[in-house]
């Protein structure tokens, strides 16, 4: 939902909880169980009030019966529906839009990444003193040597397409800012472009980029949904942003906005 679309109680809301943690979840029927209990509990131990947003991504197997399931035992589980899956972008930003997090953030479902080192990357964020995108750094992939190369080619291009590109691990998450820089990004990718929205607007917003490093894992279950048209999605909008009109029209609206607080003040 577009930061104009907010209202004082929906921002009241957010701040119920610290942090809320979306998992976009394609059919991941297998993973849940192994990944939800151990991430509540990474997050328990820190203290916080917290709330896991599990999104149903359009899913054709029992995801959203085992998400079910899940709400139903008294987890601090909110359950949000995509009809129709439409990628993974559209999937975490449904869930961020419900999010009532002062820090929002999200993670894969699929448990690659370790439930502690999730919550490290939200201390990240949590402990900066600057407006900050706190994101993971991989050290350890299990994807097999295409997926690497695929990955190093993506990363690459990025930076020579986008100078000043703040990592080189563009696609790693989790993520986790501020739900203030959060709503001033207005997100729209649908698909898994939607992480390099994200970096390209923390860096034009003039967020600090906090990367954690982070030890890969195989997936718990099932197995990855990228496919060649992925890479061809990847391709075409890393083109689209660096020469047409999403990427200019909302750098102008910022800088709008910026001009307007200027003289409201």
């Amino acid at each position: 939902m577009p930061a104009a679309d907010r209202t004082s109680d929906d921002l009241d809301r957010r701040a119920s909880v610290a942090v809320s943690i979306v998992l976009p979840c394609y059919n991941e029927q297998d993973c849940l169980r192994a990944t939800v209990p151990p991430l509540i509990d990474a997050f328990r131990r820190d203290g916080d009030d917290f709330e896991l947003i599990l999104v149903d991504n359009g899913s054709t197997d029992r995801t959203a019966e085992v998400i079910d399931r899940l709400v139903a035992e008294g987890l601090p589980v909110t359950k949000a529906v995509v009809a129709v899956n439409r990628g993974q972008g559209l999937g975490i930003r449904t869930g961020l839009g419900v999010a009532r997090g002062e820090i929002v953030g999200y993670v894969s479902a699929d448990g690659q990444v370790k439930p502690d080192e999730v919550a490290n990357v939200y201390r990240a964020a949590k402990r900066a003193e600057v407006p900050a995108l706190a994101k993971a750094r991989r050290r350890d992939r299990h994807d097999g040597l295409r997926r690497a190369i695929i990955s190093l080619g993506y990363n690459a291009l990025m930076k020579l397409l986008f100078p000043g590109m703040p990592s080189s691990d563009v696609n790693a998450n989790p993520k986790f800012l501020s739900a203030e820089s959060l709503e001033r990004m207005e997100l729209v990718s649908d698909d898994w472009f939607l992480e390099a929205e994200i970096m390209l607007k923390a860096q034009y917003m003039g967020l600090r980029v906090v990367e954690v490093d982070v030890s890969g894992k195989p997936r718990e279950a099932g197995s990855s949904h990228v496919r060649l048209s992925a890479i061809l999605e990847f391709l075409r909008n890393m083109l689209v942003y660096r020469f047409g009109g999403p990427w200019k029209r909302w750098r102008r609206g910022v800088r709008a906005s910026d001009l307007m607080s200027t003289i409201d003040g």
